[in-house]
């Protein structure tokens, strides 16, 4: 490696024939490149036996097309909206799924939604949820509204709290996990827990504890891919019904993993207003708590308004 393609953008655009190194450092913008499994920097330069993966956007002729998809709309104006999204559907397209996702909805209910980010495959999309994860997800309608939410969410001012049931007695009842995410060396659609991966911070509290397992009221302070998830399982708690990073065999019954996003809160990216979201508990896995022995009342009661926050 010669040293100008020590410049991670040049090596990028030689290797990635066509390509501009101006969208070379589009991509690197957009989160698209990473190196040894973490996402890469600006200006940042490469070392002899570096491992780069870069992941390129759909060609015009594959992308995103409008379905007519349900969409369960908590609010929505000019500017952006607001959606429960259900389990089961992805946030957007990838990996061999182009069709069923929120943004194929998203551009029958809203085509001009389109144009909205430098991504064609996510326009749009703001921060995602797991395809098994159900709950609140906000999307910009214009492009000045994403670039706002988008700064909210890097600096920390957008409040993200999900229920999980996690195996196990769950101690202390109130705590943080604070370690390192990336791509997992060995497994490439995995993240772990790495001493040279991205600031990672959970906050998680006891709601009720069960035979087995325990109902955590989680805060993400960072979203990192799968962030809940793995810092659930590196403390021995993995997430119930996630077949990725807990156990084969499930000794509790759940249809998908027991993980949803039940409030969002953030400014408006054109008044400045806080707003706040909530979706309730869907029915799937309100039935896994009933077979645990909880009430509908005391299911009812799970409201982040009525429990306070952390």
């Amino acid at each position: 490696m010669s040293e100008p393609e020590r410049r991670l953008d040049l090596f990028v655009a030689r290797v990635c024939q066509g390509l501009s190194r101006s969208a070379a450092q589009r991509l690197i913008a957009e989160g698209r490149i990473w190196v040894n499994g973490a996402l890469a920097q600006a200006g940042q330069r490469l070392r002899p036996g570096d491992e780069v993966m870069i992941l390129l956007p759909p060609p015009e002729d594959e992308r995103p097309q409008p379905e007519a998809v349900p969409l369960a709309i908590l609010y929505e104006d000019a500017h952006l909206l607001v959606v429960n999204k259900p389990a089961g559907m992805a946030t957007h397209p990838g990996a061999g799924r182009r069709t069923g996702t929120l943004v194929n909805a998203l551009l029958a209910h809203r085509p001009e939604i389109a144009s909205v980010g430098a991504d064609p495959s996510r326009p749009g999309i703001v921060h995602r949820l797991d395809r098994e994860t159900s709950g609140v997800l906000v999307v910009a309608a214009t492009e000045a509204a994403l670039r706002a939410l988008q700064a909210q969410f890097r600096r920390g001012k957008v409040e993200k709290r999900y229920l999980a049931l996690a195996y196990g007695h769950v101690t202390p009842a109130q705590a943080a996990i604070e370690a390192p995410l990336g791509r997992d060396p060995l497994h490439r659609q995995r993240m772990a827990v790495l001493p040279e991966g991205r600031r990672a911070r959970t906050e998680y509290r006891l709601l009720r504890a069960f035979e087995g397992c325990s109902l955590l009221e989680v805060r993400l302070r960072t979203g990192r891919t799968h962030q809940i998830r793995v810092h659930l399982a590196s403390i021995g708690h993995p997430v119930v019904g996630d077949r990725t990073y807990g156990p084969r065999r499930q000794a509790i019954g759940a249809p998908r993993q027991f993980l949803h996003a039940w409030r969002l809160a953030f400014d408006h990216p054109a008044t400045g207003q806080r707003m706040a979201f909530e979706a309730p508990l869907p029915a799937d896995l309100r039935q896994v708590l009933g077979a645990l022995g909880l009430t509908e009342e005391e299911m009812d009661a799970l409201q982040p308004e009525k429990i306070g926050g952390m």
